[in-house]
């Protein structure tokens, strides 16, 4: 996004280190039937701030498609890769004869190199594009959300080295496609194993910058809302964790990086 002395006030953007962003944002396109999927807010403010009109975002695990809606909206060109079928064709049918941008979403396994290759060549075809301007990765918190029942599907894995190797893997057949000095977010959070804290986003994001070239831009703590596991079970959740010594998650991470 481009600022000038004229609009720099009056941009919504948030820029804060702290996102309390509320419900979910409603209308057009927007679902929330997806287990795992984010609040439209996030991918809103950091598509508007990091890309412009006619810009290329990649999104490395499509979902229920929350991504593309706003990308759609806001006028920016999709690449989408999801391992599940099934929402690949809910999202296709979702999207229906749109003609709004140029978008491609490929079941795909993330972690297949030469496929990921190919299905990134072809959306450049009939572009005079070579490189995606944006990616942003909402991955599965590890194993707490069984999407589907394939061995390549991160929520599968067991370990959580291997997670992580897996993930850093994805991460590289993505980022060869992505402008030099253009940003890329993840989105992830925390878990709770054998009676302890696991801080997945951290290894994560330290995983990153050990096998990247790249800076770390900003750490943004968002808070969780509508989690579809604990709607209508909030006292159940409260009980739950005064009983015990931990705390109970409410927040989520968002690493925005810059390739260098």
């Amino acid at each position: 996004m481009k600022f000038n002395k004229e609009n720099w006030r009056e941009i919504d953007v948030n820029i804060d280190s702290l996102w309390i962003i509320g419900p979910r944002a409603t209308g057009g396109k927007r679902t929330n039937y997806y287990h795992g999927n984010f609040a439209p807010q996030v991918p809103n403010h950091l598509i508007r701030r990091y890309t412009e009109e006619g810009d290329t975002v990649l999104d490395m695990f499509l979902g229920s498609g929350t991504t593309l809606y706003e990308c759609e909206l806001l006028k920016r060109n999709f690449i989408g890769f999801d391992i599940n079928e099934d929402v690949i064709d809910f999202v296709g049918k979702h999207m229906g004869d749109s003609d709004e941008i140029k978008y491609s979403i490929h079941h795909c396994d993330i972690t297949n190199t030469d496929k990921v290759n190919l299905c990134i060549s072809k959306h450049f075809e009939s572009s005079k594009k070579k490189k995606v301007d944006f990616i942003i990765s909402h991955p599965p918190y590890w194993d707490i959300i069984k999407f589907t029942d394939k061995k390549e599907d991160l929520s599968n894995i067991a370990s959580l080295d291997e997670f992580i190797d897996t993930f850093i893997k994805a991460m590289s057949n993505v980022l060869k496609h992505l402008k030099s000095k253009k940003k890329f977010a993840i989105v992830v959070g925390d878990i709770y194993r054998n009676e302890e804290i696991v801080p997945l986003a951290f290894y994560l994001m330290n995983a990153i910058k050990q096998n990247f070239k790249c800076k770390l831009k900003g750490i943004v703590i968002k808070d969780i809302v509508g989690n579809r596991a604990k709607l209508g079970q909030e006292a159940l959740w409260r009980y739950r964790t005064l009983k015990s010594d931990n705390f109970l998650f409410k927040h989520e991470y968002i690493f925005v990086f810059r390739k260098d």
